[in-house]
C-alpha cells in the first residue's frame, strides 16, 4: 500500500507560503520535491511518487521562521493542516543528528537526508556558471565544489557523506544522482516559481 501524505499539493503548497517569504526558500522547497519525484521514479517507488514530492515541499516548513526549532515547530504545523503521521516523520527526519533525533528509516526518509543538502551545493555551483545553469554542469565540476570547504561552506559535507552511508551508497552515486535530478527539473521549478509569482 502506497504512503498517504494526507494532504493535496495545493494544500501542501499554501502552507508552505503561510510560512515561507523569502525567494531562495520557496526555490529550494520546490526544488527538493522535484528531487524527490525524481528520485522515486528512479528507485522504483512510482506509486509513492506524490508522498515523496510532498516531503520534499515541506521539508524545511518551519525553517524561515524557526531556524532553532527546525523540524521540531513544525510538527504542530502540519498535524493541523491534516498530514499524516508517516509524513510528518519523513520530514522531521531529515533533521536527523542535528535538530532532532528522529532517524531516517524508510529509504526515502534517507533520500531526503542525503539530497537536501546537496542541491543547495548544487545550486550555488550552478550560480558560478555562465549558464547559471546545472544541466551543463559535469560531475567532475561538482567534486571540485564538493572538496572546496570554503564554497557554499553552508552545505554540509559531512550531512552529504552520512546520507550516501545510510544509502548504501558511493558518494560519486549520490552526487551524480542528484545532479542528474535537478538538471532533470531545473526548467520545471523555474516555471513553477514563475507561478508563484516569485520567479
Amino acid at each position: 500500500m502506497a504512503l498517504a501524505s494526507g494532504i493535496s499539493r495545493e494544500d501542501a503548497i499554501a502552507l508552505l507560503r503561510t510560512y515561507n517569504e523569502e525567494p531562495f526558500h520557496l526555490q529550494h522547497a520546490l526544488t527538493v520535491e522535484a528531487v524527490m519525484r525524481y528520485y522515486a521514479e528512479k528507485l522504483g517507488y512510482g506509486d509513492e511518487a506524490d508522498f515523496w514530492a510532498t516531503a520534499g515541499l515541506l521539508h524545511d516548513l518551519d525553517f524561515e521562521k524557526w531556524p532553532e526549532e527546525h523540524c521540531t515547530a513544525c510538527v504542530p504545523l502540519m498535524e493541523q493542516a491534516g498530514c499524516s503521521p508517516e509524513l510528518i516523520h519523513a520530514v522531521c527526519s531529515h533533521g536527523w543528528g542535528l535538530t532532532v533525533d528522529v532517524e531516517p528509516e524508510k529509504e526515502m526518509e534517507k533520500v531526503l537526508f542525503a539530497s537536501d543538502e546537496l542541491t543547495g551545493l548544487i545550486g550555488a555551483a550552478a550560480k558560478m556558471r555562465p549558464s547559471l545553469s546545472c544541466t551543463d554542469m559535469e560531475l567532475s565540476s561538482l567534486k571540485k565544489k564538493f572538496k572546496d570547504k570554503k564554497f557554499a561552506a553552508g552545505c554540509s559535507r559531512d550531512v552529504i557523506r552520512k546520507g550516501a552511508e545510510i544509502l548504501s551508497w558511493e558518494l560519486d552515486t549520490l552526487l551524480q544522482e542528484t545532479l542528474s535530478a535537478m538538471a532533470a527539473t531545473e526548467a520545471l521549478v523555474r516555471e513553477e516559481m514563475a507561478e508563484l509569482g516569485v520567479a
